[in-house]
């Protein structure tokens, strides 16, 4: 083959495990042998639109092998595959449309009154509608796509091609489009299969939104590559997962901390039987102690992660023999990747040393092109080959990281340092509190003082002055809050990442 990218995956899968399931989605399963056939029909669909090597092609809608099947049809075309978060409003969509030039969107039917929207200002002009039983006028149907025979598509793909844009999350301001090459797709699933083990006989459960790298990247293409079974889920439902695990005898599951939560949450957690799962994976945001030991006590290897969309994104992983001894690490730095804690000077070439905290720097194979179309970004975190990620961390003896926070979080006040994680971290040991955010707000003595939103528990009560009681004495006086602001839920993007700007601009 000529195609060393993973377009190439499904045909190699193919030749070797052809009959065994890739893909349960709706409980309907679908083989490495279907998969190639229909990644080739996609491929072939995509070719009579007009879509050739380096073109954009977007994708808008939940987990579904559509999503895939477009994505490996693309990897075959060269073309490169642009997953749009379905949680964007209408304006939000056109830029990612147009800053990333996507000529063909994929989308399914529950967007089409948005993707009405997007039918003038964009530079997309071709429209393809997922399970539409009759499309809009002038769209293009997916099965009618797929209808393109199964020619074989073997074009010249490399591993330093674009692969994905995917846009960050866009927590501050508008996202921008981090480059994957197949390069570092390829080499993020290898660090993945050697640090975690998995196997080929592997069940993984992917509930989280694929659009996000961590669902893709870290359980689903490994998985995939591996030769192992996905159970694609539509979206997160704690009740059936806890199902799915014990049915499916699941032995993978990756989730943010606060679908952990839920999951730890839901009735029949305690009488499960979760006996197949080897590795628990969180990541995302920093779970809480109490999270972590909620699993820790039912004796499942729940391992933090750390990465980001621009690292592909895995940077280190917590091996699952370490799960106990090293709760609230995100482990060690990834077999094919570098990670130096950045000293008093960042561009130093001494780093911190152990336990002293410094930005995370990052270098390696699964490292990001850079932003689409934005070199002043790309300079402003690539130096030398070496990502800044914006995050402070510390290093122990025995090479495990702890994160302590995001650098923009950080609040000064007085002159301190305050780490809202580390605060926040404290506060979820109060009872009563389900959730909570520490940010920081202007004062005119301090510089910036703390605030926390509080979520509280169903049926809890509590007050400020008796949370601000609690945190006393557990933190330094000049990290405790100046005021608890409550809420019904705090604001959070598609995978749960805590949106901490929208608490700032509150009245």
């Amino acid at each position: 083959m000529r195609n060393h990218g993973i377009g190439s995956w499904p045909a190699r899968r193919a030749r070797r495990s052809p009959d065994r399931v890739a893909l349960l989605h709706r409980d309907r399963p679908v083989t490495y042998r279907e998969l190639h056939e229909r990644v080739l029909r996609a491929a072939n669909g995509l070719r009579t639109l007009g879509v050739r090597g380096g073109d954009r092609v977007a994708y808008l809608g939940g987990n579904h092998p559509a999503f895939l099947e477009t994505l490996f049809a693309c990897g075959l075309l060269g073309a490169v595959f642009v997953p749009l978060n379905t949680r964007l409003a209408g304006p939000e969509l056109a830029h990612v449309l147009t800053d990333s030039g996507s000529s063909v969107l994929v989308h399914a039917p529950g967007h089409a009154q948005v993707v009405a929207g997007l039918r003038t200002g964009t530079p997309v002009r071709r429209f393809v509608a997922l399970e539409a039983a009759r499309p809009a006028a002038g769209d293009t149907g997916y099965e009618e796509l797929l209808a393109a025979p199964p020619e074989p598509v073997d074009l010249p793909v490399g591993h330093q091609d674009p692969c994905l844009i995917m846009y960050t999350s866009g927590t501050t301001g508008r996202p921008k489009g981090a480059v994957l090459t197949h390069g570092n797709v390829v080499w993020n699933c290898m660090n993945l299969l050697v640090d975690l083990d998995l196997g080929s006989d592997g069940v993984s459960l992917v509930h989280a939104p694929l659009f996000h790298a961590a669902a893709l990247n870290l359980i689903c293409l490994p998985t995939l590559l591996k030769g192992g079974k996905v159970l694609l889920e539509d979206g997160f439902d704690p009740r059936r997962a806890l199902e799915l695990i014990e049915r499916e005898r699941v032995d993978f599951v990756f989730a943010v901390p606060t679908m952990h939560e839920a999951t730890a949450a839901a009735p029949g957690w305690a009488t499960a039987d979760l006996s197949s799962l080897r590795i628990v994976l969180s990541g995302g945001a920093p779970a809480a102690d109490r999270t972590v030991r909620a699993y820790l006590d039912r004796g499942l290897p729940f391992v933090q992660g750390y990465g980001m969309t621009e690292s592909s994104p895995c940077a280190t992983v917590l091996e699952p023999e370490r799960a106990a001894a090293k709760a609230g690490s995100v482990g060690a730095v990834n077999f094919f990747s570098d990670l130096r804690v950045a000293g008093p000077d960042p561009a130093g070439a001494a780093g911190a040393a152990d336990g002293e905290q410094g930005e995370l720097l990052l270098e390696g194979p699964n490292v990001m092109a850079g932003y689409w179309g934005d070199p002043d970004a790309t300079d402003a975190v690539l130096s030398g080959g070496w990502l800044r990620t914006g995050d402070v961390g510390v290093r122990d003896g025995d090479g495990c990281v702890r994160i302590v926070d995001r650098l923009k979080n950080m609040i000064i006040s007085g002159g301190e340092n305050i780490y809202p994680a580390e605060v926040e971290n404290v506060l979820h040991g109060h009872p009563a509190v389900a959730e909570c955010a520490v940010f920081g707000v202007p004062d005119p003595k301090w510089g910036e003082s703390g605030h926390a939103a509080v979520v509280l528990r169903p049926g809890a009560r509590a007050d400020g002055p008796e949370l601000l009681e609690f945190l006393r004495g557990r933190l330094a006086g000049y990290k405790v809050p100046r005021a608890v602001r409550f809420l019904p839920a705090l604001p959070r993007n598609a995978l749960g990442k805590l949106l901490r700007h929208r608490l700032a601009e509150l009245p």
